[in-house]
C-alpha cells in the first residue's frame, strides 16, 4: 500500500511528464507515466549515486535504453537534485535546452548514455557492467563496487542488437547487471502481437540470464521492491525483472493503446489523467515542496557512501597515480616513447603493425582493452594477454564472436562508463554491420578504437562480398569521427598517437596485404595532420595524393614522371578529417592554388572532388582473385596514376 506521500510523489514524475510534453507538443508520455512507480522505488531505495556528483566513479549506472521516456529521466534528475531546475523541464525538446527530445550525455548531468535507437541502450550497458567488473578485478572491491541498470522495452528486445547483447552478456555472467523489461505489449503500429509471438522469459533463460516475472505489478511498490531486490541480490548471473506495464495510466483514453506511445496532449485527456490522480487538474508544473524535498533528501543519500569511497581510495595501498589513471582512462606519462618506428624498405600488412603498436602499449596505456567479432588475429588486435572472462575478469583481450553490432554498443558502453579505452575490431566490410553504433559513439563522443583491416579489392579472393568500395567514404560521412587510413606501418605508429590524444572515436583502417614502410612516414607527428609532402621537388607541376595502401603506388608514379621531366610532389593523407581542421594556410601549403591534384584510392570517388581535379579509384564492387590482380584489373597502378596525370596536364 502506498503512503500519501509515495502517492504524490510518483504523480509528479507524471503530471511534469504530462505538462512537458504538452508544453512542447512533442514527446512521449505514456512509458514515463507508466513508470513513474519503478523510477521512484529505483531513486529512492536501489541506485547507489550522490546528485552532488553525478560523474563519482563508483557510482550505480542507469541506461534508460528506453530513450523516448526521456522525462522519465529529466523528471527524476530535476527532483533528486541534478542540477536541473524546473525551467529545465518547461524547456523540454527545445533549442538548447537541457532536456533533449532523447538523452544525451554532456548535455544532461546524470544522463550515463545517449539514448534513443532502441537496442543501443542494451547494449551500452552490458559493455558498463563489462567495465565495471574489469577495472573491479584490478583495483579491489573497496574501489570498484557497483551495478549497472538498463530499462528497456518492447523495441529494445526486437532489435537484432539486444539478442547479440544479451547473449554475450550471459555467457560472461555479468552478474553486476540488472535489466528491467518494460512490458507493456504496446508499439507505434499496434499490439505488440502483431509482430512477435516469442517468450522473452524463456529467450533470457536461454540465454543464461536469472529472471525475475512479477507479471502485472508495476503499479505495486512492493512487487517492485521485490523482483529488484532479487535481481541485486543475484550475483552469478545478470538478472533481467520482468513487469508489465499500462502506458498511458492513468490517462483513461489513451490508457494500453499506439496513441500512448506518443505525446498525450489533448487538454480532455490531460484534464482527466490529473483527476484520476487526484491532483489539480488545471495546474502546471506543480511540484509540492514536500514531494521535492523528500527526493532531494534521496539524491544526497549517497553523499556519505561517496566520502567513505574517497577516504579508502586515498587509504589505498596501490599506487595512487596508477589507480587515477585507471578510473580516468589515462595513460602513463611519456606513453608515446614506447610507440614502434619502422625502417624505410621494410614490407609489413599495416594490421600486423597495428597489433605489434598495441602490444608495445599495453603496459604504458592501461585502460587499453582490444577485442574482435570473431577475427582477432585477423585484424591486428590481439593483445598478448589472456581473455576478459567470468573466471578472469582482468583480461584485456575481449572475444565478442559474431556480433559486430553489440560489439560496437558494448565498446561505447565501456567507453562511458570510464575507465576503460575499448578497442574493437573486423574487416573494414562489416562496417556496415556497426554503422548505428558507431554513429552513436561520435554523437556520443566516446573514446572507441574502431579497428577495420582488410581496406580494400586488395582483399582478393573472398570477393565483392568481402571487398570493401563505399566504405570509407560512408564513415568519413559521420560527424565527430577521424577516420585515419595509414599508408605504411610508421603512420599506424602515429594514427594510435591521433588516436590516444582523440577526446572522441578514431576508425584506424588497414590492410590485410604487405606494404613497404615508405622514406619519409617516420620524420614526425605527421599524421595528426591529416595530409602532409612525402616528396616534394621544385615548383612541382602536379600533385599526386594518396591513402593507405595507395600512397606507395602514388611515390612510384611520381618517379616515373619525374624522369619524363614533369616534377610531382606526393602527399600522404592517412585523414580527410584531421586535414580539414588545420589552417587554411597548412591546406594551401600542401596543395597550392593552381597545381592540379590526382586523388589516388582503391575505394569509390566520391569526396576526393574536394581535393582533386582527377581519381583513380573505384566506382564498383570488386570481384573474385587473388589481391594484386584485382587491384591492377580495376587501374589501381602506376601506370594508371601516371596516364591520370599526363592526361589533367593537357588538359590544362
Amino acid at each position: 500500500m502506498n503512503t500519501d506521500l509515495e502517492t504524490k510523489q510518483i504523480n509528479t514524475i507524471r503530471t511534469l511528464a504530462l505538462d512537458a510534453v504538452k508544453r512542447a507538443n512533442s514527446g512521449h508520455s505514456g512509458t514515463a507515466m507508466a513508470l513513474a512507480p519503478l523510477a521512484h522505488v529505483l531513486y529512492t531505495q536501489f541506485l547507489k549515486y550522490d546528485s552532488s556528483d553525478p560523474t563519482w566513479p563508483d557510482r550505480d549506472r542507469l541506461v534508460l535504453s528506453a530513450g523516448h521516456a526521456s522525462m522519465l529521466l529529466y523528471s527524476m534528475l530535476f527532483l533528486t537534485g541534478y542540477g536541473l531546475e524546473l525551467d529545465d523541464i518547461k524547456d523540454f525538446r527545445q533549442l538548447g535546452s537541457r532536456t533533449p527530445g532523447h538523452p544525451e550525455v554532456g548535455v544532461t548531468p546524470g544522463v550515463e548514455v545517449t539514448t534513443g535507437p532502441l537496442g543501443q541502450g542494451l547494449a551500452n550497458a552490458v559493455g558498463m557492467a563489462m567495465a565495471e567488473r574489469h577495472l573491479q578485478a584490478r583495483l579491489g572491491k573497496e574501489i570498484i563496487d557497483h551495478k549497472t541498470w538498463v530499462i528497456c522495452g518492447d523495441g529494445d528486445l526486437m532489435e537484432g542488437i539486444s539478442h547479440e547483447a544479451a547473449s554475450f552478456a550471459g555467457h560472461q555472467k555479468l552478474g553486476n547487471l540488472i535489466a528491467i523489461y518494460d512490458d507493456n505489449r504496446i508499439t507505434i503500429d499496434g499490439e505488440t502481437n502483431l509482430t512477435v509471438s516469442d517468450d522473452p522469459q524463456k529467450r533470457f533463460e536461454a540465454y543464461g540470464w536469472h529472471v525475475i516475472n512479477i507479471g502485472d505489478a508495476a503499479e505495486d511498490l512492493s512487487a517492485l521492491e521485490f523482483g529488484l531486490k532479487a535481481a541485486r541480490d543475484e550475483t552469478q548471473r545478470p538478472s533481467l525483472l520482468i513487469m508489465q506495464s499500462h502506458i498511458g495510466y492513468p490517462a483513461p483514453n489513451a490508457v494500453d493503446t499506439p496513441g500512448a506511445h506518443g505525446a498525450i496532449t489533448d487538454d480532455s485527456e490531460i484534464f482527466a489523467a490529473k483527476s484520476a490522480m487526484g491532483v489539480d487538474p488545471d495546474a502546471k508544473f506543480e511540484v509540492d515542496p514536500e514531494v521535492l524535498s523528500t527526493y532531494r533528501e534521496a539524491g544526497q543519500r549517497g553523499a556519505s557512501q561517496r566520502l567513505e569511497w574517497l577516504e579508502r581510495v586515498t587509504k589505498s595501498e596501490l599506487n595512487p597515480n596508477w589507480v587515477q589513471t585507471l578510473l580516468t582512462g589515462g595513460t602513463i606519462p611519456n606513453w608515446k616513447e614506447e610507440l614502434p618506428s619502422y625502417e624505410a624498405g621494410t614490407s609489413l600488412a599495416t594490421r600486423n603493425a597495428n597489433n605489434q603498436v598495441i602490444n608495445a602499449l599495453i603496459d604504458v596505456v592501461p585502460s587499453l582493452v582490444s577485442g574482435s567479432a570473431d577475427l582477432t588475429g585477423n585484424t591486428g588486435t590481439n593483445l598478448d594477454t589472456e581473455a576478459m572472462s567470468p573466471e578472469t575478469p582482468m583480461g584485456r583481450k575481449l572475444y565478442y564472436g559474431v556480433r559486430e553490432h553489440a560489439m560496437g554498443g558494448i565498446a561505447n558502453g565501456m567507453a562511458l562508463h570510464g575507465g576503460l579505452i575499448p578497442v574493437v575490431g573486423t574487416f573494414l566490410v562489416f562496417a556496415d554491420y556497426m554503422r548505428p553504433a558507431v554513429r552513436m559513439a561520435a554523437l556520443s563522443k566516446a573514446k572507441v578504437i574502431f579497428v577495420w583491416s582488410h581496406d580494400s579489392v586488395g582483399v582478393g579472393e573472398d570477393g565483392p562480398t568481402h571487398q570493401p568500395v563505399e566504405h570509407l567514404a560512408s564513415l568519413r560521412a559521420i560527424p565527430d569521427l577521424v577516420v585515419i587510413r595509414p599508408a605504411d606501418a610508421n603512420e599506424v605508429s602515429q594514427a594510435w598517437q591521433v588516436a590516444l590524444d582523440n577526446d572522441g572515436p578514431t576508425a584506424i583502417i588497414l590492410t590485410r596485404q604487405n606494404v613497404p614502410v615508405l622514406e619519409g612516414t617516420s620524420r614526425g607527428e605527421q599524421v595528426q595532420l591529416g595530409a602532409y609532402i612525402l616528396i616534394d621537388a621544385p615548383d612541382p607541376s602536379i600533385v599526386l595524393a594518396g591513402t593507405g595502401s595507395e600512397v606507395q603506388l602514388c611515390v612510384s608514379a611520381a618517379a616515373e614522371l619525374a624522369a619524363s621531366g614533369i616534377s610531382c610532389r606526393v602527399v600522404s593523407m592517412p585523414s580527410w578529417e584531421l586535414f580539414n581542421s588545420q589552417s587554411s594556410d597548412y591546406l594551401d601549403h600542401v596543395f597550392p592554388a593552381g597545381v592540379p591534384v590526382v586523388g589516388v584510392e582503391a575505394g569509390v570517388s566520391l569526396g576526393w572532388e574536394r581535393w582533386a581535379q582527377a581519381t583513380v579509384t573505384i566506382d564498383q564492387f570488386g570481384t573474385s582473385a587473388p589481391g594484386d590482380q584485382v587491384m591492377s584489373s580495376y587501374n589501381i597502378s602506376t601506370s594508371a596514376i601516371e596516364a591520370a596525370a599526363r592526361s589533367l596536364l593537357e588538359e590544362r
